[in-house]
């Protein structure tokens, strides 16, 4: 099988992309808001062989748990942010490795600049991750349901 040829890019320690040897992600199932069910839990997945991982930051006080989180872990910290551009801008001062966003969520357009930015000026890598759930009505009609297309 041959490589699709990409851009590699820095996630903490680990390099993805480009000739880097794959990368294994995964994300916890704990509260984050639980910092000690959730480094148990990503000490575990470091031991079976993850080298990122990613927590869901659905509230203000999950991510502002994201800090504490990762003075505990080894491995890249990705922050899971849905439907508030300021629980990214928490993520980003927490010291985060690198934050998944779905645009079509996150707010007006000027709320994704804002986190664009201020990641850009901490060199953190964004993820953008779209699924079917947030996508507008308007596609949704017009497509009649989720479509690559």
């Amino acid at each position: 099988m041959t490589r699709r040829k990409t851009r590699q890019i820095q996630v903490g320690k680990v390099k993805v992309g480009g000739d880097a040897p794959i990368t294994v992600q995964s994300m916890t199932k704990t509260d984050t808001r639980d910092v000690e069910a959730t480094v148990d839990q990503i000490w575990a997945l470091e031991a079976a062989g993850c080298d990122i991982v990613r927590v869901a930051v659905p509230v203000r006080e999950a991510a502002e748990r994201l800090g504490e989180i990762r003075g505990k872990i080894r491995i890249p910290l990705i922050a899971d942010i849905h439907f508030n551009y300021k629980l990214a801008l928490i993520a980003l001062a927490q010291g985060v490795d690198g934050l998944r966003l779905n645009p079509g969520n996150i707010g007006s357009r000027w709320c994704v600049e804002e986190v664009v930015k201020a990641a850009s000026e901490r060199r953190i890598p964004i993820r953008i991750g779209v699924n079917a759930g947030s996508l507008e009505k308007d596609l949704l009609k017009r497509f009649h349901g989720p479509t690559h297309r």
